[in-house]
């Protein structure tokens, strides 16, 4: 098992009379090179899931294991080690550095591993041409489109090829085709192997993952396998 969480609440403000439990003893289970989609309206707690799952927050209570690992038992290094290393964050406003060009936006992750820059500006190139922009790599994200610009957070997710790529409302700030391009990028992802984890409010996205859970009020209310017409 990849990723396991055992009834997990996250409440803020825990015993005050305006707590509030984002998560509410959740337990879920993803296995190794699964496609899942957790849907919710806002306020459903998908958010509060998907930093808790990516080791952006620890849970109030119950007990996370990521690849065996106790995630709650974790000192802050050892979290920044794993979110840097395992898994690719593509985020709805990418969350790029407007002053560095495309390529050194991509190489920041691998500056953050410590590699070397002939390797890092190597994998970098090779991230960018399998989404396409190979030669914008100078360009300023200002310069760009937002597809472009989305383009270029997945070459940044991608570029130290993490096993685990989670993806927050990914085509929120994009038009519907290019959305689908990005949709396309993800299953794409998943047929080579990576698991992903996609977040998202509408359920016309959520239809292109192999899996769905559904969270209410931060329980999940549904989590079922469902089939997928490939983008």
């Amino acid at each position: 098992m990849l990723i396991e969480i055992r009834n997990v609440y996250k409440i803020y403000g825990e015993g005050l009379e305006s707590e509030v439990r984002a998560l509410d003893g959740v337990s879920l289970a993803i296995d190794r090179g699964e496609f899942v989609a957790i849907v919710g309206q806002s306020g459903s707690g998908k958010s509060t899931m998907m930093n808790v799952l990516g080791c952006l927050d620890i849970p109030t209570r119950g007990d996370y294991f990521l690849d065996g690992t106790d995630v709650r038992e974790l000192t802050d290094k050892e979290l920044s080690r794993i979110r840097n290393k395992q898994i690719g964050f593509i985020f709805q406003q990418y969350n790029l550095i407007q002053s560095l060009t495309v390529l050194e936006n991509v190489e920041l992750p691998l500056i953050y591993q410590g590699i070397g820059a002939d390797r890092r500006r190597e994998l970098a190139l090779q991230a960018l041409d399998r989404v396409g922009l190979s030669e914008r790599i100078k360009h300023k994200p200002v310069e760009m489109s937002g597809g472009q610009q989305q383009r270029v957070a997945i070459a940044r997710a991608i570029a130290t090829s993490p096993p685990i790529i989670m993806a927050d409302e990914p085509t929120g700030a994009l038009d519907s085709h290019t959305g689908q391009e990005v949709l396309r990028f993800l299953q794409q992802l998943n047929r080579e192997g990576s698991t992903v984890i996609l977040i998202t409010h509408d359920n016309g996205i959520a239809a292109t993952a192999r899996r769905c859970v559904r969270l209410q009020d931060g329980k999940i209310v549904e989590d079922r396998q469902q089939e997928v017409d490939w983008l």
